[in-house]
């Protein structure tokens, strides 16, 4: 990467961050500086970048994926946070749907329509088990989705291979669920990140084996009779009841290694869990249909 490009990059990041009400370090290194390899930027880029932090320029309320590759080690970190005591199990409101509350798994399957094979376990929980991810049998489409969930006590493996897991809105647009606790993998795939996408604002994972909760209100995209998107998917999500991310406006559905397009479906999709091999938990899950 060229000294200009970085430069630029640590300037968008800085902006982006401040945009997202992360506490980030000016960037101190763009500058004056007697190092003769020091970028010095143009007063028009600084001015641009200026007007990006104050919002001057809609760019939405958190980081963009570009400039920085898919999952690249490179992209800067969130800050780490201690998240506020959180009283849970979180009581389902009035005229929510219980999608899962220890009893059993009715409300579950396996993609291809067979029972769900997942293990019921103490503290009204299920666990990930072999046999592939489990959704639920009933769609949605405009959704608050709480869920909780606590990666295995034990730690084993490091960065995606320790406590993976994930929450599919639709089937098709992830919030990751892994153990980032003192584990370092790349920013857009780490606890809390829209999967691929963006990364949370702040890393406030608890520690392995302990409760933990993600709300998220999902809008679903909208398309046009003929396919074409008029608009995309969005989510607001909090762990641990912290903000993570603010009305995100999604690029496609969320994949590995690519960003994909988004083609046109249907307007209400069963809610995922995925099975990537580790013995995660999940609890108290339900769901409250959002006003259109």
């Amino acid at each position: 990467m060229s000294t200009w490009t970085a430069a630029i990059r640590e300037w968008i990041y800085y902006c982006c961050a401040s945009r997202a009400g992360a506490a980030r370090s000016f960037p101190g290194s763009l500058m004056s500086s007697s190092r003769s390899d020091s970028p010095q930027l143009p007063r028009s880029l600084i001015a641009a970048a200026l007007l990006v932090a104050s919002g001057a320029f809609a760019i939405g309320a958190q980081q963009v994926p570009e400039p920085w590759p898919q999952h690249s080690m490179s992209r800067p970190r969130p800050p780490i946070e201690t998240a506020p005591p959180q009283r849970l199990r979180v009581p389902a409101p009035a005229g929510a749907l219980v999608l899962f509350d220890g009893r059993d798994l009715a409300w579950w399957e396996q993609s291809d329509g067979r029972p769900a094979a997942w293990r019921l376990v103490g503290d009204g929980a299920m666990e990930v088990t072999s046999g592939g991810g489990i959704q639920t049998r009933a769609s949605f489409g405009d959704v608050r989705v709480h869920v909780e969930w606590a990666s295995p006590a034990t730690i084993q493996g490091e960065g995606q291979d320790r406590g993976n897991s994930g929450v599919f809105l639709m089937g098709k647009y992830e919030v990751q669920v892994l153990d980032s606790y003192r584990n370092e993998t790349y920013a857009d795939g780490q606890a809390g990140a829209i999967f691929g996408q963006f990364p949370p604002r702040v890393n406030v994972s608890r520690k392995p084996g302990e409760w933990q909760s993600y709300d998220i209100e999902f809008n679903r995209p909208r398309f046009s009779e003929t396919g074409a998107l008029v608009s995309p998917a969005r989510m607001t999500v909090r762990h641990n009841g912290v903000l993570i991310h603010d009305d995100a406006a999604l690029i496609g559905p969320t994949t590995f290694g690519v960003h994909a397009p988004y083609e046109a479906h249907a307007d209400a999709l069963p809610i995922a869990l995925q099975d990537h091999g580790h013995a995660v938990l999940f609890r108290n899950i339900w769901v409250n249909p959002l006003p259109r």
